[in-house]
């Protein structure tokens, strides 16, 4: 027994060094470029990117000593420190996005939370909502209605994607109404009233395909879920764009007005 504890203490921390000489390499460079009062070139800033795409194919190939669910959530970290670099995602864009989520996802498919960043930052962001629709129904493969509880979530993303940046309503439809059917089978209110939601996005679609009923909802989910000030900003300006009207409540949530008709 001691020395099945010393055998996996001895992989933890080979697997705690070898994490942190892969971080290492990606010290704060890119801090240093935005706090450098030079103008750095856009070119310096792509040597970043591939920088980070080489420390990325090095986790690929890193073993992880059985703590799968430790290296989903440290990349995790990762990612939303390379999403939230503002100044230079506008220039470089978010071409990884979808390279942090492929690994993230095969590590911990059950990381509920990662899903609704995989689908902004892929779909939205990154202009690549087919990669992040694979990537989804990669990981449905490993949920289920019950486990984890808010598996309904990953259905509307992957709906809200097939909908709004594939056009593809029927498939958009097929995935409501998974998701309906996933969330009604828990008793909570949160749950029914995202079961009532997409059952009602998936009837939009069944007898309109075009329905702007169904891209408001759709877009309202966006709104709502907005992981940032400019995801918000979008679904907003795409409601408007269709007809709808967006009200700010004095409680600080968002009321969605439809346009006369669908």
């Amino acid at each position: 027994m001691l020395n099945f504890y010393s055998q996996t203490l001895t992989a933890f921390l080979v697997f705690c060094l070898s994490i942190l000489g892969i971080n290492m390499i990606q010290l704060p460079k890119m801090q240093k470029l935005l706090q450098s009062e030079k103008i750095i070139s856009v070119g310096d800033l792509e040597k970043e990117v591939e920088t980070e795409k080489f420390r990325l194919d090095l986790l690929k190939k890193l073993p992880t000593f059985g703590f799968d669910n430790v290296m989903a959530n440290w990349t995790y970290i990762m990612f939303l420190l390379y999403f939230g670099d503002d100044q230079i995602r506008e220039k470089t864009g978010y071409s990884l996005s979808p390279e942090y989520f492929e690994y993230i996802l095969e590590k911990d498919p059950k990381f509920i939370k990662a899903y609704l960043s995989l689908s902004t930052s892929t779909s939205m962001y990154a202009a690549m909502p087919d990669r992040a629709i694979n990537i989804n129904k990669k990981g449905l493969k490993f949920l289920s209605a019950q486990l984890p509880k808010e598996s309904h979530f990953v259905w509307r993303y992957k709906g809200i994607d097939e909908l709004l940046f594939l056009g593809d309503s029927q498939a958009a439809k097929e995935s409501f109404k998974s998701a309906a059917n996933w969330a009604k089978q828990h008793p909570d209110q949160q749950s029914q009233e995202v079961a009532r939601i997409s059952q009602g996005t998936a009837k939009f679609l069944e007898s309109n395909p075009d329905s702007k009923y169904a891209q408001i909802a759709t877009w309202s989910m966006v709104l709502n879920n907005g992981v940032d000030k400019e995801t918000q900003k979008r679904a907003i300006a795409a409601i408007e764009n269709l007809g709808g009207k967006v009200i700010l409540t004095p409680e600080g949530n968002y009321k969605i007005q439809l346009p006369p008709q669908d």
